[in-house]
């Protein structure tokens, strides 16, 4: 009876483990998901902006090194052009989920240092007496505090800031959304690593990247096409 129970138990675990190593290898896969097509948006607008802008192509760059930094200086000057003549509302919704995800991949990293050490810099395990302080607690507060300074000022151009704290304080709250669910820590368990991790990250990095694609289009427009001519007897130019 006592080796059948030891056998069940050590089915348990492998099992367990198992799941463990196909959670990882998903929540790599998902990440590394994000992160390409990240790097594909970045490297297909690099590419548009050579093409139609003013740096020499590779084949007929007299120094393709030189070609590369107009290139790459065009398309940063795309980037921030279109950054400012987007809406308000959209550069909010920008800032939002930039400085959420930011704040999510920080928190989630510097959690996994403290985990083995007990300082991090300026980080560590904050504990009133024997009472863990987890970082969800200053996000709420952060989060809180912008919210409310955005429903009372009635500056609209304050509103992209805000978004900035307000992200951040979303990105340490929800880090641990699964800690408030279950009423536990469990934010090394499958279901914190899962339902937080790569559900809202994923999520977030995607929304971004959207949002990225949409101004730099705009950017486009105002730093490589230029002010469209007049029309001419009621026909737009180029018709």
């Amino acid at each position: 009876m006592r080796c059948r129970s030891l056998q069940v138990l050590s089915f348990r675990r492998r099992r367990e483990r198992t799941r463990g190593l196909l959670s990882d290898r998903r929540t790599l896969a998902l990440g590394l998901l994000a992160a390409t097509a990240t790097g594909a948006v970045v490297t297909v607008e690099f590419g548009r902006v050579w093409r139609k802008g003013s740096a020499p192509l590779p084949a007929t760059a007299e120094d393709p090194l030189q070609a590369v930094a107009e290139a790459a200086a065009e398309t940063a000057e795309v980037a921030l052009t279109g950054y400012r003549e987007v809406s308000t509302r959209e550069n909010s919704m920008f800032n939002l989920l930039t400085s959420f995800v930011t704040t999510f991949i920080a928190a989630r990293a510097i959690a996994t240092a403290l985990r083995r050490r007990r300082t991090l810099g300026p980080f560590r395990n904050v504990k009133l007496g024997r009472r863990h302080i987890h970082h969800f607690v200053p996000g709420i507060i952060l989060a809180f505090a912008a919210g409310a300074a955005g429903i009372v000022t009635r500056d609209e151009h304050i509103e992209p800031l805000l978004a900035i704290p307000f992200g951040i304080g979303m990105g340490l709250t929800l880090d641990e959304s699964a800690l408030l669910l279950e009423l536990d820590d469990v934010y090394w368990t499958e279901e914190g690593v899962i339902s937080v991790q790569i559900a809202l990250a994923v999520t977030a990095l995607l929304a971004a990247v959207a949002l990225a694609t949409r101004f730099l289009r705009r950017g486009e427009e105002v730093v490589l096409e230029g002010p469209r001519e007049a029309p001419r007897n009621g026909v737009p130019a180029g018709r």
